[in-house]
């Protein structure tokens, strides 16, 4: 790449919340990259800010910023998915290319509109699932295509289980693990899916109380089981408050099971806690005693040019080069006329599955893909959809 990209950051601090996954320096010191401005309706801290960024300009507003600077690239930090539309639109206007956080939403048909929007436009959008550039999570998917684990039979995934634990999990860490799900295996069939709320069935009018705006979300359990074309089941599983923040264990992350072995690979996003890529080599039953080893990962990539990476502004270090990793598939993406490997349509699959799981535990019906409704199904009466009855 031999152009200069100019690169602009939207992180509104005037609105609260957790912990970012610092996507805000993903283009940080990447070579021939100048981030030209940061967009922060707060202006407090601004020297702060514009260090950590290393932004040369600060505005109020997205809309001023593009007006102004007509960027190459915006980055939406934002965690709440409804913010990141109305700045999409914005920027597919003026021909802007978008690296977004994710849910990149939690409406359906608006996710339909962004990939069409996209489409039309011809921007590139590359959505912050960052497992797609981990080198642990490609490790794992070379070794799964060299056949190291024999034939996989299941991948199970799992969210954080904390205070947050069904509903909320599904959509915020969930999206990960249904994404990292469709990496490996492509887009499922059908879901099988229960989800309950204080031991029971959810209703359509259940609504659970989030921590953060994150759309409808229910049930604080969450089971479901799809059914991928190559006949394997992807399995996701959430329960609130299972997880004891003391007991050290990180229940997040992908478990893929074959008929040689297992792989196995948590996320964690605390600081200097290692969560190895670990590979058991017994075939059967894992309860049969099967041993885990780590597994060295793979990583032959290097950026030419590039400044050391700032770990200190990333929650763990793999998300600093995740998401650096990101940063340059979205400016190769640009060059060669492709989408990035992390792009609108998978990241609206990943949304679509969340809503197959809501609608297969409301209907109590195995639930075909692509879904015919697309209103999510904790809202309004739901449509017909291609499913058939779990007693049938």
């Amino acid at each position: 790449m031999s152009r200069t990209w100019k690169v602009a950051v939207v992180k509104d601090t005037a609105k609260p919340m957790l912990g970012l996954h610092g996507l805000h320096a993903a283009f940080r010191g990447l070579p021939r990259v100048e981030v030209v401005a940061h967009v922060d309706s707060n202006a407090a801290n601004l020297d702060e800010k514009l260090s950590c960024t290393q932004a040369k300009r600060h505005y109020l507003t997205c809309d001023e910023m593009l007006e102004r600077e007509s960027p190459d690239i915006v980055v939406l930090t934002s965690r709440h998915p409804a913010d990141h539309f109305p700045h999409i639109w914005a920027a597919a206007e003026r021909g802007v290319h978008v690296y977004c956080e994710k849910p990149m939403t939690a409406d359906l048909k608006e996710a339909d509109e962004i990939v069409a929007l996209v489409e039309r436009s011809g921007i590139k959008l590359c959505v912050a699932h960052p497992s797609r550039y981990g080198a642990g999570i490609l490790t794992m998917k070379r070794m799964l295509e060299r056949g190291d684990i024999g034939t996989p039979i299941a991948i199970h995934g799992r969210g954080k289980n904390d205070h947050r634990g069904g509903g909320e999990d599904l959509i915020v860490l969930g999206t990960h693990i249904l994404d990292v799900q469709t990496f490996f295996l492509g887009a499922p069939d059908y879901v099988m899916a229960e989800v309950l709320t204080g031991g029971r069935p959810i209703r359509a009018t259940d609504r659970q109380e989030t921590v953060e705006p994150v759309g409808p979300a229910a049930g604080d359990e969450i089971f479901a089981s799809f059914h991928f074309g190559n006949g394997v089941r992807g399995l996701f599983e959430s329960k609130r408050s299972y997880r004891d923040p003391r007991d050290g264990v990180i229940h997040m992350g992908t478990t893929v099971i074959g008929t040689e072995g297992a792989l196995s690979l948590r996320f964690s996003d605390i600081p200097r806690t290692d969560a190895p890529l670990m590979i058991g080599r017994q075939p059967g039953p894992l309860e049969a005693g099967a041993a885990f080893e780590p597994v060295p990962l793979q990583e032959d990539r290097v950026i030419p040019g590039a400044e050391p990476l700032d770990a200190s502004l990333f929650p763990a270090p793999w998300f600093g080069e995740a998401n650096r990793w990101a940063a340059m598939d979205l400016m190769q993406a640009i060059e060669e006329d492709r989408q990035p490997v992390s792009n609108a349509s998978n990241a609206r699959l990943a949304l679509e599955m969340i809503y197959g799981i809501y609608r297969s535990s409301l209907s109590r019906a195995v639930v075909e893909f692509p879904l015919a409704d697309r209103r999510h199904p904790l809202q309004g009466k739901m449509g017909i959809e291609k499913s058939c009855s779990l007693e049938t």
